[in-house]
């Protein structure tokens, strides 16, 4: 049994067409790393300030709100912070003993990023249950000022991260905990206006809750997306089945394919494995060369490895077949 490996460095500009070489894609994911860390750094300092402007302000008017809120972006700011980590061990290059390189971090980070949402929604529907059955006196002229500033901090937090790679699930864990500083800080500037001119003090607690579900919302489908990609599950908008039609498609020369593969490490970096089985006589060559092309120009694939079988699988024959992989004979 013969096995070949196509990788995005093994060919020079040209040689797959539509490809580009391993070089390009290397120093393109630097780049994008890069300026993960240069928009999460950003956002974790105008937080940090931010949580010290609204505890300050919460101390000065009495408002439980404004302190319950800079406890958030307190959480936040350390969410934040984990996510700078994560880009910045992300642009690690690969050793010896992570040959993947350490992308993955960055899709940890936002898988915890997301749990902590859950934690922080179970403290804000705590306080808001408490803040109904023993309202606090608040100082609504302060409140609304410095809620009204914490809006335009997350605000401008908010399209500095906006933009990202939609499979960085790293900044959007991290856009996640700022939308959530968002609505809280809407929140607070409603309960202000409220408890000013409606004399409204309910109306702080029962607008946390209503945040509270919509940031629970958010942080489920960042869980799944996060843990779908821990468990090396196949990507969002990638169908097996279609891969293999299209790949069999490509050379008159591919007899078969399967043991099919198809999983994300991080952001923009996809790898797959499958096997071709060829018709006797075909240039394995050239047929590894559309099969490369095929993988990248359609769905995105960065490094691919390929084992011919010379007359059928040979994993079949030696009882591995059931690995998972989609098969089609």
């Amino acid at each position: 049994m013969s096995h070949d490996h196509a990788h995005p460095h093994d060919h020079a500009p040209g040689h797959a067409p539509g490809h580009a070489p391993g070089h390009a894609h290397d120093h393109d994911h630097a780049n994008a790393a890069g300026g993960s860390e240069r928009k999460l750094l950003f956002a974790f300092v105008l937080t940090t300030i931010m949580l010290v402007v609204e505890a300050a302000g919460g101390l000065a008017s009495g408002s439980l709100a404004l302190l319950a809120d800079a406890g958030h972006m307190l959480v936040d700011a350390l969410a934040l912070l984990l996510a700078f980590l994560g880009a910045r061990f992300a642009a690690r290059p690969a050793d010896a003993r992570r040959t993947y390189g350490y992308g993955r971090i960055e899709v940890l980070a936002g898988f915890v990023n997301a749990l902590t949402q859950f934690a922080l929604v179970a403290f804000i529907v705590y306080e808001a249950v408490m803040r109904l059955f023993h309202p606090a006196p608040i100082l609504s002229g302060i409140m609304l000022a410095v809620a009204l500033v914490g809006l335009a901090a997350n605000v401008i937090v908010l399209r500095t991260l906006h933009g990202h790679d939609p499979d960085d699930v790293n900044i959007a864990g991290a856009s996640l905990h700022v939308l959530g500083d968002l609505l809280g800080s809407v929140a607070a500037v409603l309960a202000a206006l409220a408890v000013r001119w409606l004399a409204w003090n309910w109306a702080d607690p029962v607008l946390s809750i209503l945040v509270s579900l919509l940031i629970l919302r958010s942080a489920w489908s960042l869980v799944r997306r996060s843990g779908h990609i821990l468990l090396e599950g196949t990507p969002e908008g990638v169908d097996l089945a279609e891969v293999q039609r299209q790949l069999m498609a490509a050379d008159p020369g591919i007899v078969d394919i399967h043991h099919v593969h198809i999983w994300q490490v991080t952001a923009g970096s996809r790898m797959a494995t499958l096997h071709a089985e060829l018709a006797p006589g075909t240039d394995a060559g050239r047929v590894l060369t559309v099969i490369k092309a095929t993988l990248s120009e359609r769905w995105r694939v960065g490094h691919a490895t390929v084992q011919v079988d010379p007359g059928g699988c040979q994993d079949d024959r030696e009882g591995c077949g059931q690995d998972g992989g989609s098969h089609a004979h």
